[in-house]
């Protein structure tokens, strides 16, 4: 473990985190090849968890995205996700609108934290079973996809939509053009 580094920990059996953590781990790069932080996939082991940080909980950090600061602090969710944009050289510059207040509020940071929320509900609709049990509102949705895929079957989505067959070469006859329409 690095010092200097924040360690970004995410659920590695959910396909969301693993796209996510690889599209950070790609962006993390500076153009030396050295990573700005560290991505680190949970696991199974509680206690390789607690050794890097005495207060994380293996269920919590499935759960959630924590970040572990180099100065040994947490943050986790939309706070975890705004910290590593402020990381990452290309998404720096969008990054600052996280920390602007207004009259003592941070509406960006706000919107970001209730996006992080909805996509940590809809995760378990993706497919991803360690993500848990969809929460109550998420819940008609995945009934609604699971009733259509046992209707529709695992039918790809080409054999849905109707075949055309072009016209026989008798069959099409040529537009009119302005020289063949009939003279009054």
């Amino acid at each position: 473990m690095t010092d200097t580094k924040p360690i970004l920990l995410f659920n590695g059996e959910c396909g969301v985190c693993r796209r996510l953590a690889h599209w950070v781990q790609r962006s993390a790069q500076s153009p030396s090849g050295e990573a700005r932080l560290i991505e680190r996939p949970i696991g199974d082991d509680p206690e390789a968890l607690r050794s890097l940080n005495p207060n994380l909980d293996i269920w919590n950090a499935y759960a959630t995205i924590h970040l572990l600061m180099p100065d040994g602090s947490m943050k986790l969710g939309g706070e975890a996700v705004a910290e590593v944009l402020r990381t990452l050289d290309k998404t720096r510059w969008f990054a600052r609108c996280f920390a602007l207040r207004v009259f003592g509020f941070r509406p960006f940071q706000f919107a970001l934290n209730v996006a992080y929320a909805a996509l940590a509900d809809v995760r378990p609709l993706f497919g991803c079973e360690s993500c848990g049990t969809p929460n109550l509102w998420v819940r008609p949705i995945r009934w609604a996809v699971k009733r259509t895929e046992t209707l529709l079957g695992k039918i790809p989505l080409h054999h849905l939509v109707p075949h055309f067959t072009p016209l026989s070469a008798k069959a099409r006859s040529p537009l009119p053009v302005a020289g063949d329409l009939p003279q009054r």
